[in-house]
């Protein structure tokens, strides 16, 4: 009868417990979710008679690409995703690889001079 309450006492002084941290993948796999939910979204509004269409075309830079993004294009061009995986892919994870081996490798040097 009295385990149970001063187990509850007990967890209250500790505080919550720290969340759990996503995976790489989880984090990867989420963003990737969200983003294609947003996008939708964004399609949905911009679809909407409510939406002041000739207000946002008269603001943005390429009328074009956006018009063609609320008809069901992709929001980034072949382009756009080539410069990302070079700068953020895997080839971009090899780079810094070896850059931080060159790092070591010359502190290494420095140590032994």
């Amino acid at each position: 009868w009295c385990c149970p309450s001063g187990r509850r006492v007990q967890s209250c002084r500790q505080g919550p417990s720290p969340p759990r941290l996503l995976t790489e993948e989880e984090y990867r796999l989420q963003g990737e979710v969200e983003t294609h939910k947003a996008l939708e979204e964004l399609r949905s509004l911009c679809q909407s008679p409510d939406f002041a269409a000739w207000t946002a075309v008269s603001r943005i830079q390429s009328p074009k690409r956006f018009a063609e993004f609320v008809g069901g294009a992709s929001h980034v061009t072949p382009t756009e995703v080539s410069v990302h995986e070079r700068e953020f892919g895997l080839d971009s994870l090899f780079i810094d690889e070896k850059l931080f081996e060159e790092e070591d490798e010359d502190e290494e040097e420095m140590g032994n001079i």
